[in-house]
């Protein structure tokens, strides 16, 4: 008789094995189709995703019904690894996204971030050119910036609108830097400033450039980037709650697996 385990393991592999199969073709579809570096930036992470899924799920439900215990051993093995390292992973997001926070400006609805208040390791991977070629042009592409133009707010409107990270980042110069307000996205440089910021002269008015090359910008990326993990974090317990009962079950299947081929009678 099939043991509860073995079928609940199969049961479960089978709905990964489901979902895999969206997310592989997912993948394909996006390097097929993706005409944008944000969007080819994205198809090999969920391609290998899908092939990942698709790989130990089939591994677990073979192991499981089939009663192949060197299968499922290797699903274990796997299993094993993955809840190390999705533990690892939680505790390092938690980690690096402790430093950082927005600074409060006076008068102002939105909050400005330096780049400097956050992890030397985030700080890297924003600093990387290559990085931050293709973060920037997710942003362009996203266009955050666009769809904070079209508000066509007045000034006193516009500082005390509660923006996004990216967009105080991004979309407009710093306010030490002192510029004359026009529209959202674009601002008139004074004849002379006592701002030492280097985001002063970075900022541009072509709506192609405006603030992307920023440290701000940087920083405001940074900063949906730790919102983002913080909750990432939060969801990754659950699932480690999930995979570690995932991996009890499929411990008592792979017993009964091995108890049933000493005991073939038994069966």
């Amino acid at each position: 008789m099939v043991k509860f385990s073995n079928s609940l393991v199969g049961f479960l592999n089978l709905l990964i094995l489901l979902l895999s199969i969206p997310i592989l073709a997912g993948g394909i579809w996006l390097s097929h189709r993706g005409s944008t570096d944000c969007e080819k930036f994205l198809q090999k992470p969920v391609i290998a995703l899908g092939v990942f899924l698709l790989l130990v799920s089939l591994a677990g439900l073979v192991g499981a019904c089939c009663r192949q215990s060197c299968l499922l051993w290797v699903y274990l093995l796997v299993m094993f690894v993955l809840i190390v390292l999705l533990f690892c992973f939680t505790i390092f997001a938690f980690v690096v996204t402790n430093k950082g926070v927005g600074q409060v400006v006076s008068g102002r609805g939105y909050k400005e971030y330096k780049l400097g208040d956050y992890s030397n390791w985030l700080q890297k991977r924003v600093n990387n050119n290559n990085n931050w070629r293709k973060i920037k042009s997710c942003l362009q592409d996203g266009k955050v910036c666009q769809s904070l133009q079209q508000k066509n707010e007045t000034y006193s409107q516009f500082i005390s609108t509660n923006l996004s990270p990216i967009q105080s980042g991004c979309c407009k110069p710093p306010s030490d830097c002192n510029f004359s307000y026009q529209s959202e996205t674009v601002w008139i440089k004074p004849a002379t400033s006592n701002s030492t910021d280097p985001d002063c002269d970075t900022w541009s008015n072509n709506q192609d450039a405006l603030c992307y090359d920023c440290m701000s910008c940087k920083a405001g990326v940074l900063a949906n980037i730790k919102s983002d993990w913080k909750k990432v974090a939060v969801v990754n317990i659950v699932f480690l709650i999930f995979l570690i009962i995932v991996y009890s079950i499929g411990c008592c299947a792979f017993r009964n697996n091995r108890r049933d081929n000493s005991y073939p009678g038994w069966k």
